[in-house]
């Protein structure tokens, strides 16, 4: 049983960041140069990246479950051509990885779809690196993890890369944060309009310090907003963050969450508020919507989310998962395929929910905040938090918050 808490007080120190953890690992590989690491995310996402970039030799290579590990390494061993397999589990095999594999076809590489035309499993070729073009075109709008593991082996290739960016740009502080690493690392791109130009450079290795995660963050701003009173300090965060979802610090100002940056990172606080009404366009900030949805249905604030168009290939299709966990709660919810609208939040808050996690680490932690509102929340996988928080549930164990059944 999960019982109300009302006042929030606790202090947590945040796991590095899985998006900078992932990048930084592939640069490390990507220079050949071993180099320190501090504060490198515990993520399996993380771990299982690691893991393969230790298995170069092997012909036939697991990404398991890590989407940006898969998405990385397919550009890593497409570069290397090493003939080799990349497999993946069966929800990775219906995560499309055509527009991906198709762009460094073009651009001279040899994969071939070992299934089904434009999914995983992938089998990498032999070729001659030195025969490879230059300018590619590829769709901005499915995921921008195409578009940062393209960037990331853009240096190392004879001619570097023209990249030019077709339709909406979905994620694009991601990209940026792709950029602006592999500039502490020496490389000089130029971002204008639609193109991505990198000249052929070299990676400077040094040591490095990964940031706390901002979208892990995002579940204590959660816990803010919806308890009556609150105070929180999570360490590691930055206040120049590279990471998109430091945009929180904003948004959730209106949900009466006051942010104060302090030598160990951030400190929140609840602070009166008064809204009833929530429009955003998450195109930058995919990673907060289920976060922001499970806030507004708590808070009873009719929602408007659009720019969801990339959530249908995630970990599961979370636009249909959020809404049909919502209505569990006596929510209205309209969805479609980039946009979710919120009416009614949860009203009756004397019951209880098993939350069907859908094997997507993000399900789970963003509806774990209602243990503060609901009379019990269980969930059907709590391992899944595994996969970017391991520690998650621990350390809502610290602020009081009890055993998840």
């Amino acid at each position: 049983m999960v019982s109300k808490k009302t006042n929030i007080k606790g202090e947590i120190t945040l796991n590095g960041s899985k998006s900078i953890s992932n990048r930084i690992l592939m640069i490390q590989a990507i220079s050949g140069e071993e180099f320190s690491i501090s504060g490198l995310s515990n993520a399996k996402d993380t771990t299982t990246l690691k893991s393969l970039l230790e298995k170069l030799n092997e012909p036939i290579l697991d990404a398991g479950e890590a989407g940006t590990a898969y998405r990385f390494m397919t550009a890593y061993l497409a570069w290397k051509g090493n003939n080799q397999v990349l497999m993946g589990t069966k929800r990775m095999c219906e995560r499309p990885i055509g527009v991906l594999a198709d762009a460094l076809n073009e651009l001279g590489a040899k994969i071939c779809y070992v299934g089904k035309q434009g999914y995983p499993p992938l089998h990498m070729k032999e070729h001659k690196i030195d025969e490879w073009g230059q300018r590619i075109t590829i769709g901005a709008h499915v995921s921008s993890q195409f578009i940062s593991a393209l960037l990331l082996i853009a240096p190392v290739l004879p001619n570097g890369m023209e990249l030019i960016l077709e339709g909406k740009i979905i994620s694009r502080p991601y990209i940026q944060m792709t950029l602006n690493l592999m500039e502490e690392f020496g490389i000089l791109a130029l971002w204008h309009n639609d193109m991505i130009k990198v000249p052929n450079q070299e990676y400077v290795p040094k040591p490095f310090v990964v940031e706390a995660d901002w979208s892990a963050a995002s579940y204590y701003y959660s816990l803010v907003a919806i308890a009556d009173e609150a105070t929180i300090q999570l360490n590691g965060l930055q206040q120049n963050s590279v990471q998109g979802d430091a945009v929180l610090v904003d948004i959730m100002e209106s949900f009466g969450v006051k942010t104060t940056f302090n030598e160990r990172g951030i400190l929140l606080e609840k602070i009166p508020c008064r809204i009833t009404e929530f429009k955003y366009d998450c195109s930058d900030c995919p990673d907060l919507a289920q976060t922001l949805a499970v806030v507004c249905a708590a808070l009873k604030v009719d929602a408007e989310l659009t720019g969801l168009e990339t959530l249908t290939i995630k970990e599961t299709d979370r636009i249909n998962a959020v809404k049909v966990e919502l209505e569990k709660l006596g929510c209205l919810v309209d969805a479609t395929e980039n946009s979710l609208s919120i009416r009614k939040g949860i009203t009756n808050q004397q019951q209880s929910i098993k939350v069907n996690t859908y094997d997507d680490h993000r399900m789970a932690m963003a509806f774990a905040p209602l243990a503060l509102i609901l009379d019990k929340v269980s969930m059907e996988d709590k391992k899944v938090v595994c996969k970017s928080y391991p520690k998650f549930w621990d350390d809502f164990q610290t602020l009081g918050l009890g055993d998840y059944e």
